[in-house]
């Protein structure tokens, strides 16, 4: 069965689960234009989570899917934790405000328990993806058992192939030009590969479907990543600049008058792709301390970000884009879903 079939859409394309920014209102309307819309829900609550899979079911009576971060649990450094404090202590005071005193641990795994799991298992969206890691064999399986297809994120082949022992329905291929957080399972490393590289990878040496996803902002560019052997494509930064995303003014601004995009850990703790600004040009200087454990160092990173906005300064902001941002067009999500699909379709 192909994977238009098994998902129940009509077009290759994904809406990217992005946390913080996508919306029940998003993800509707890319699955009523026959993609697969998607919500971001690792940085929700379950009480949260709930109430935007609700408010999509309402709005759509099209698949989509949900997504949620497995990191592995992090134990906090105090010493690293303090000096990282200490570090960023001048620029709080820049802006009239003081760190804070310590770092907590914000963002749940899908690890942790099975309340997301269970969650889910009422809610019955058509798919559930998962980004760091992989869940436990017992979560798999009950979502297996329930109908519910699963997606995990890969960065390498090693990735792909445990993702396809644990049992996984579908592959995403995250490439290094993919906006946001790396989906990268061992935070020690990243092989940092191209996104049609790994779709070539993959497709060698692994049977499931493939989606491919970084740096896609064009039909012809989700062509050539098929012509490759995807089985589909995973957009998110063309799409945090419609109407129905939750992007604040300031990151949709930044997204047409910024056309450069760097990696780095210090916001999360993580390494995420996003728009140059503060912590990229004055916080990742030659002798940066090491970055806490994530989700540690996010909770003071958007500490930052808030005290330095309180002051008109949008330079802390996690401003996540793709490596071809500078290709973004304003269009909502229907007309963008169309115009990929025409280029698709001419490329």
């Amino acid at each position: 069965m192909s994977l238009l079939k098994h998902l129940g859409i009509k077009h290759p394309i994904f809406l990217a689960p992005m946390a913080g920014v996508s919306t029940p209102e998003l993800a509707a309307e890319v699955s009523n234009q026959g993609g697969l819309g998607a919500l971001g829900l690792g940085a929700s609550t379950v009480s949260s989570a709930r109430d935007q899979i609700l408010k999509t079911q309402a709005l759509t009576d099209q698949p989509f899917q949900v997504n949620f971060f497995c990191h592995q649990p992090a134990v906090l450094d105090p010493h690293k934790a303090q000096q990282w404090i200490d570090y960023l202590k001048p620029q709080f005071n820049t802006y009239g405000a003081m760190p804070p005193a310590q770092l907590n641990c914000i963002y749940p795994s899908f690890l942790d328990n099975d309340d997301f799991l269970q969650l889910i298992l009422e809610t019955r969206p058509q798919a559930v993806s998962f980004h760091f890691g992989i869940p436990h064999a017992h979560q798999i399986l009950a979502l297996k058992s329930a109908g519910i297809l699963t997606m995990v994120s890969a960065t390498n082949l090693a990735e792909a192939l445990a993702i396809e022992a644990a049992g996984i329905d579908i592959i995403i291929a995250q490439g290094i030009e993919a906006g946001g957080h790396r989906g990268i399972f061992n935070e020690s490393f990243d092989s940092s590969v191209r996104t049609a590289d790994l779709v070539q990878l993959f497709k060698q040496h692994c049977q499931l479907p493939i989606v491919a996803a970084g740096g896609i902002m064009s039909g012809q560019q989700a062509k050539g990543l098929l012509n490759l052997g995807a089985d589909g494509v995973q957009l998110g930064t063309a799409f945090v600049q419609c109407k129905s995303s939750n992007a604040n003014g300031a990151y949709r601004k930044a997204l047409f008058d910024q056309p450069i995009t760097q990696i780095t850990a210090s916001i999360s703790g993580r390494p995420a792709r996003g728009l140059i600004n503060h912590w990229h040009m004055d916080i990742d200087t030659p002798d940066r301390p090491s970055v806490p454990a994530y989700p540690y160092a996010y909770d003071i990173g958007k500490q930052l970000h808030a005290a330095a906005s309180q002051q008109g300064d949008h330079g802390f902001g996690a401003f996540w884009a793709g490596s071809n941002v500078a290709q973004i067009r304003e269009l909502e999500a229907a007309d963008l879903i169309n115009q990929l699909v025409l280029e698709m379709n001419f490329a």
